[in-house]
């Protein structure tokens, strides 16, 4: 349980990380900045959760 813990913060840190790299801007309309924020907040908590029960299963 406690690896679990370390594997999500990692992973969201990671992602968001990896995220902010791509100009989502473009993609949304004019003047949706903080929508475009939220959209990256929520791939990064996805992504997260896939990698953590990769990583989990792959293990065990």
């Amino acid at each position: 349980m406690r690896i679990e813990i370390y594997l999500y913060t990692f992973f969201t840190l990671m992602s968001i990380f990896i995220f902010n790299g791509v100009n989502f801007n473009q993609f949304m309309k004019k003047n949706k900045e903080i929508e475009a924020k939220l959209l990256v907040l929520s791939l990064s908590f996805g992504l997260s959760y896939l990698l953590t029960n990769f990583v989990i299963d792959f293990i065990g």
